[in-house]
């Protein structure tokens, strides 16, 4: 432990701070608070209520006012410090408030009313986790359908484009054919083409074959993508030449080649399709929203806007599912991370 602090904490200066050490330190903290602030508020914003949603200024953790039942009310009345004319301080109830004066009692002494200004009373705070925001929507919403319905789109179309992309990429770098240098231009040239402008023929098409309200409809359309092939490809291009020409003396097949030699050696650059693939299909909206119109169809991302309705969002149930739709993404990275380098790194040698 002493040498991670030793290491974490080593000065370029010696025992003094350098002017790079703090530029260091300021860079990396800030940018620790830029990524991780984000996800740190949302998971504990995922806890709150709609009323410390709503609260001004927002807190980080699930805090909620503490309530009190007190003799001759039916319901549970909020309790704050209260500082009161004299000078004194008291734990008092609110039972109404009216304007900038809020009408309390003393919980041991509901008979007689206090007067008090908002400005000199203070919430009495305690750390509530409303469970009921991550219960509810499996419960009464059919959350886990649409669950099941991610699931599998991400993992079927992840499959697929994982064996359409590596089959092209094949073809285009351990094949010598006329026009093949023109074809790979080609492919790259179609990630300039925004999904916008293909939407229309995109969905005739997908009518036109049945698929309109079928998640095939959602997987098909995506599975072939440039970025896969172009990674692919490049990463392809440092197998040398000679496995392939070893394989075929040996006789084998093509089909072979491509699966027993070509994949394993690929695996890396794989690996960094699929985490491409199941973030663009887990977090897709768009296409799915103009495919799907039958709600036990949803995936989670089009399942998610139930909750925005024209006149009330529901914030604490759409934050807590925003929660677990990130949780499978998070898995997917933690455990394919390490193939991240290589594969990015193996794209550009040839």
């Amino acid at each position: 432990m002493s040498r991670v602090a030793e290491f974490i904490l080593r000065r370029k200066g010696g025992k003094r701070w350098h002017w790079t050490d703090i530029v260091t330190w300021v860079w990396l903290v800030g940018g620790l608070f830029v990524m991780f602030g984000p996800a740190v508020w949302l998971v504990g914003s995922s806890f709150k209520s709609p009323a410390a949603l709503a609260e001004f200024p927002p807190t980080i953790l699930p805090y909620v006012t503490q309530k009190v039942t007190v003799e001759g009310y039916d319901k549970p009345l909020d309790l704050y410090n209260v500082t009161l004319p004299d000078g004194s301080k008291a734990t008092l109830a609110e039972v109404r408030r009216i304007g900038i004066v809020s009408q309390m009692i003393d919980p041991q002494k509901p008979g007689e009313i206090v007067k008090v200004n908002i400005s000199q009373r203070t919430p009495v705070r305690e750390m509530s986790f409303a469970s009921e925001n991550y219960t509810e929507p499996f419960t009464h919403f059919d959350f886990v359908r649409y669950l099941w319905n991610s699931v599998f789109v991400t993992v079927t179309a992840t499959l697929i484009t994982l064996v359409v992309n590596s089959m092209a990429a094949f073809a285009l770098s351990k094949y010598e054919f006329r026009g093949r240098t023109f074809a790979m231009l080609l492919i790259l040239a179609t990630l300039m083409v925004p999904l916008s402008v293909i939407m229309v023929p995109l969905y005739s098409i997908v009518s036109a074959l049945g698929l309109f309200n079928n998640l095939w409809g959602v997987i098909l359309p995506t599975v072939a993508t440039p970025t896969g092939v172009f990674i692919l490809r490049q990463y392809m291009l440092t197998i040398p030449d000679e496995l392939i020409d070893a394989a075929r003396m040996d006789k084998a097949s093509e089909w072979q080649i491509y699966w027993r030699i070509i994949l394993p050696l690929t695996a890396p650059a794989l690996a960094v399709l699929a985490i491409f693939s199941v973030v663009w299909r887990w977090n897709d909206f768009l296409w799915p929203l103009i495919v799907l119109s039958r709600k036990e169809l949803y995936t989670l991302q089009v399942g998610l806007s139930i909750y925005s309705g024209e006149l009330n969002v529901q914030w604490h149930f759409i934050l807590a599912m925003t929660v677990v739709t990130m949780i499978p993404v998070v898995l997917v990275f933690i455990f394919l991370q390490r193939f991240i380098t290589t594969g990015i790194a193996g794209t550009g040698l040839k």
